[in-house]
């Protein structure tokens, strides 16, 4: 076995891992060497020699030559009758440079040779990746989607690295099929049982960090600064913004001319809704700001316990809430603050829409009522409960108590 077809193999291998030949060289070197110190005890007499792109390995000896009979060390020194073979000008006290040619290693020798410089270069091709991708963290790539499990989906990046993407850092209404193009930010880089595993997202608030900054070119430039950003994946998000220089404005840069910059984000993000505010050191104007779009009457603020008790007309307390809670539950996590919500009392005479009791009342009872006109909380208190009981599907016992509920409000 030629040692030039050893390391052609293994050029070929560089190609397919992308290692540079520097690396490339020194692997191959250093697996030489480890064996030459294994079968001669010592490798600093010898010169290794490596050019990838020739194919080329040469491994050269160098020896002292001796007086016959005087060789203590036969791999650093050489009897004179031996060295005269190879030169016969030779003479004692020269050193004698020879080549070692690949079939004086033995066939098992060659075979650990193989295994170690596959080994080795795995081993670098693993490091390699995590040292990569650990840099990564926090940034978006884009990959093609390889194979979709069921609580997974494996994505290949453009040098055919396999990264992850669980179904717990997917956006509810992600749907991907092989061959699809996905982009998401690199979540956590791992290192299982000497493997390199690389976690994706799509539903941390720094993957919508990232594509501001790609979108908004003030928030990449650092003119435009986001202070905090609270998610639910695929339903709604909070951000809030600030910038140093007066002359910009940085929820009108953000959201762009006719929402031209934000559109973008939102498509991405499975028309995921965005609400960009203004930051504050102002408690009480950041979570006013954070409510929008509902319109606070007043506020009241402990800051010992981080609470806020927020006061607005009745029509507003929906609009606070918001399809699913998500609105005060973000604008809670937004500003830090525990917001508790009140109809102000200042209001009672004005009437309240029946949709506004749908967290007391069940809808299809709602639903009854409005069958029959009652689209207000007086309009149901006008009525008499048998009135009700004649008009509705509804038993009489449940009128009393939708009569109970709405007099509360009154009060």
């Amino acid at each position: 076995m030629e040692h030039i077809n050893l390391v052609e193999t293994f050029s070929e291998f560089k190609e397919f891992k992308n290692i540079d030949r520097e690396t490339m060289m020194r692997i191959i070197e250093d697996v030489f060497r480890h064996m030459l110190i294994k079968k001669h005890g010592s490798d600093e007499n010898f010169n290794v020699i490596v050019n990838i792109d020739k194919g080329d390995l040469e491994i050269w000896r160098n020896r002292e030559i001796v007086e016959d009979g005087a060789v203590e060390d036969d791999n650093r020194q050489i009897a004179y009758s031996e060295a005269i073979k190879i030169e016969p000008d030779f003479e004692v006290g020269e050193e004698v440079t020879e080549e070692i040619k690949m079939k004086d290693f033995g066939r098992r020798e060659i075979l650990t040779i193989r295994q170690n410089l596959m080994s080795k270069i795995q081993e670098y091709e693993k490091d390699n990746i995590f040292k990569k991708y650990k840099e990564k963290i926090g940034e978006i790539i884009s990959g093609e989607v390889y194979q979709v499990w069921k609580k997974e989906i494996l994505v290949l990046d453009d040098e055919y690295i396999e990264l992850t993407l669980p179904r717990s850092e997917q956006i509810p209404s992600d749907f991907y099929r092989k061959g699809d193009t996905l982009r998401a930010v690199v979540s956590k880089v791992d290192m299982r049982n000497n493997t390199p595993v690389i976690v994706l997202s799509r539903t941390s608030p720094s993957f919508l960090e990232r594509l501001f900054e790609s979108e908004v070119p003030e928030v990449y430039d650092g003119l435009i600064t986001i202070r905090n950003i609270v998610r639910v994946p695929g339903e709604r998000a909070k951000i809030a913004v600030e910038s140093y220089d007066d002359r910009i404005d940085p929820v009108g840069a953000c959201v762009g001319m006719k929402g031209s910059r934000i559109h973008g984000i939102v498509r991405e993000l499975r028309n995921e809704n965005i609400d960009v505010i203004n930051f504050t050191a102002n408690p009480s104007l950041y979570i006013t700001r954070a409510l929008s779009p509902a319109k606070i009457s007043s506020i009241s603020i402990n800051e010992s316990t981080k609470r806020a008790d927020v006061y607005m007309k009745p029509d507003q307390v929906s609009l606070a809430i918001g399809k699913g809670g998500y609105n005060i539950k973000l604008a809670s996590k937004l500003t830090g603050y525990e917001i508790d919500v009140y109809r102000d009392t200042d209001f009672d005479n004005e009437d309240v829409d029946l949709q506004e009791f749908s967290d007391e009342i069940d809808q299809w009872i709602i639903d009854e009522l409005k069958t029959i006109g009652c689209d207000t909380a007086r309009s149901v208190l006008d009525l008499s409960i048998e009135e009700l009981v004649n008009r509705t599907d509804l038993e009489e016992e449940t009128i009393k108590e939708v009569i109970r509920i709405l007099r509360s409000e009154f009060e």
